[in-house]
This record gives C-alpha cells, sequence and structure tokens, in this order.
C-alpha cells in the first residue's frame, strides 16, 4: 500500500534520514521506535505528505505522490491521510462536534453533511454527549478521542500517530490503544504510530526501529 523508497532528509548539514526503504501493507497496525533524534518524526511527516524527501519516492497504491504539486498534494493528504497527535491538536474556540468537522468542510462537504458525518463518529467513539462541549470542558481522553475522530471523518485509508498517548495517564492510554485495534477491525484503516511506548510497540503487527535515520529493523 505505502512505499518508501530510498528516502533522505537533510536539515541544513544535518542529515536526519540516510536512505529509508520501507514497506507498509493495507491493514497494519505498525509502530515506529527509536531514540530520540533518531528520525521518527521527520519519517511521520514524509509518510504523511507534510514534509517531502531531498530523494527517494513516496508511493500510495503505487503513485509516487512526492511529485504531486502543493495543491493536489493537500487534497491527496485530507482524503486519504488522518493524523493523531500527541497534544490533540483542537481548536479551542470550537466546540467537540465542530473540531471533528473541520477535515469534512475542507474537502468540500455541505456543512449539514459535515455535521452529519462528524455526529457520526463522535457517536461511534461514545462521545454524542460531549459534541457540543469545548476542549477546555474535556478530560484528557475525551480530547484524544475527539482527535481521532477528527482524523476519521473523511474516512482516510492510512492514520498517522505521533505519540498519540504520550499526554495520557495510564487508563486512558490503555483505551486509546485498544481503540486503534478496533477501529483497524471494524473500519479497516492502516495505522502509523510513532512512540516511545514499548508496551504498545509490543502489541503492534510489526515494530520499525529507527537508529541515527535508518530502520535498523522491522520485527513481526
Amino acid at each position: 500500500m505505502i512505499q518508501l523508497k530510498d528516502i533522505h532528509k537533510s536539515f541544513g548539514t544535518l542529515e536526519v534520514l540516510k536512505g529509508i526503504d520501507l514497506t507498509i501493507n493495507k491493514g497494519e497496525v505498525v509502530s515506529i521506535v527509536g531514540p530520540s533524534g533518531a528520525g521518527k518524526t521527520t519519517l511521520l511527516q514524509i509518510l504523511g505528505t507534510l514534509d517531502r524527501p531531498d530523494s527517494g519516492r513516496v508511493l500510495f497504491d503505487g503513485i509516487d505522490v512526492a511529485q504531486y504539486k502543493e495543491k493536489q498534494l493537500s487534497a491527496f493528504r485530507n482524503q486519504h491521510i488522518g493524523f493523531v497527535f500527541q497534544f490533540h491538536q483542537l481548536l479551542p474556540e470550537f466546540t467537540a462536534v465542530e473540531n471533528v468537522m473541520m477535515p469534512a468542510l475542507i474537502s468540500g462537504a455541505s456543512m449539514s453533511d459535515a455535521r452529519s458525518r462528524a455526529m457520526e463518529m463522535l457517536d461511534y467513539l461514545h462521545l454524542t454527549d460531549r459534541a457540543t462541549h469545548k476542549p477546555s470542558e474535556l478530560s484528557g481522553g475525551e480530547k484524544q478521542r475527539v482527535a481521532v475522530a477528527r482524523a476519521l471523518v473523511n474516512r482516510p485509508q492510512v492514520i498517522l500517530a505521533d505519540e498519540p498517548s504520550g499526554s495520557l495517564d495510564t487508563q486512558n492510554k490503555e483505551e486509546l490503544h485498544q481503540l486503534f485495534f478496533d477501529l483497524r477491525r471494524e473500519l479497516g484503516q492502516t495505522f502509523i504510530i510513532v512512540t516511545h511506548d514499548e508496551q504498545l510497540a509490543l502489541t503492534t503487527d510489526r515494530t520499525i526501529r529507527l537508529r541515527d535515520g535508518r530502520v535498523v529493523s522491522s520485527e513481526i
């Protein structure tokens, strides 16, 4: 489904990724682990088309999306990729349902369709009664589930998560991890998760270990 071929990325004189070759299969839950500075977040940004490699190819179903123009790439990202971040990045002035609606509105959905799809996702994640609450009125676990709903509202093929449970307590962390597997089973999404949590990494289908900008192992 996703292939990275000989990906290199530098920032100034610092070479962060040094020839990454990687294949992610449809429906996999994959973790990416490694020490700080290994290149995990840079790799995730390139997988998510938020950044471009200096050289190499980024293939989605055989199409090299790294060659897309910015407008085309933005539309591709909106339709095919969802993002979950460590600190949820919800807009504080909007309610939960309004936050979830955003990607649908960006894709061109009508206000009524976007709201309907957002409420469907909130209901699926047992957040219907929190739909009109703003982020400041939600618990940490609820904020992250709203962020997951936002990532899912356009039914993307791939969900990319960057330390998604890093700010959660143990119970909410375990519930979020289980949610990823439930979503894969029920909705068929592929999950790529950057994490320092070895417990989470051990539960994923495959663990990709980075060190000094290179893949050093890809364990099942």
